[in-house]
């Protein structure tokens, strides 16, 4: 025959009862902190990639330039004579740029001036601010 062994009520130490409160609320915060911190740095990469990205276009847009130039014996008066023939263009081969191409990663139209400052002509994306003038990633993007 078995003997039947009293049952014990079993319980946990203290350090086994869970977590407290304050200790998650410590967690949330530690775990906040680090979104945000990695939040920064992402939307921050966003800029800087943009405003490589702006540089890239202004120069391939100067060569856009170039190439009407080549075809029509002229400088286009506007932006807008890459994408439609002005009609008084003789030898235009367009399009030569898409109507989305004329504004820059930040929905800006970039700025063509002709004569230029230091050259026939400039094309300068405001930056992310869309005001002259600037820093960082609000700064000026010109052709070169």
């Amino acid at each position: 025959m078995s003997r039947m062994r009293p049952t014990k009520a079993f319980h946990a130490p203290r350090s086994q009862q869970g977590f407290s409160l304050l200790e998650i609320i410590i967690v949330l915060v530690l775990i906040g902190g680090i979104l945000v911190l990695v939040g920064s740095r992402v939307m921050g990469g966003a800029d800087s990639g943009k405003v490589k990205l702006a540089q890239s276009q202004v120069q391939t847009l100067a060569g856009k330039i170039e190439n009407y130039q080549l075809d029509t014996g002229r400088y286009p008066a506007q932006l807008s004579d890459l994408v439609v023939n002005p009609g008084n263009a003789t030898g235009w081969l367009g399009p030569y740029a898409k109507e989305s191409e004329l504004q820059d990663p930040w929905k800006n139209p970039i700025e063509y001036r002709i004569p230029g400052e230091t050259q026939r002509f400039d094309l300068v994306s405001l930056g992310a601010d869309g005001k002259p003038g600037g820093d960082s990633v609000n700064a000026d993007i010109k052709n070169e």
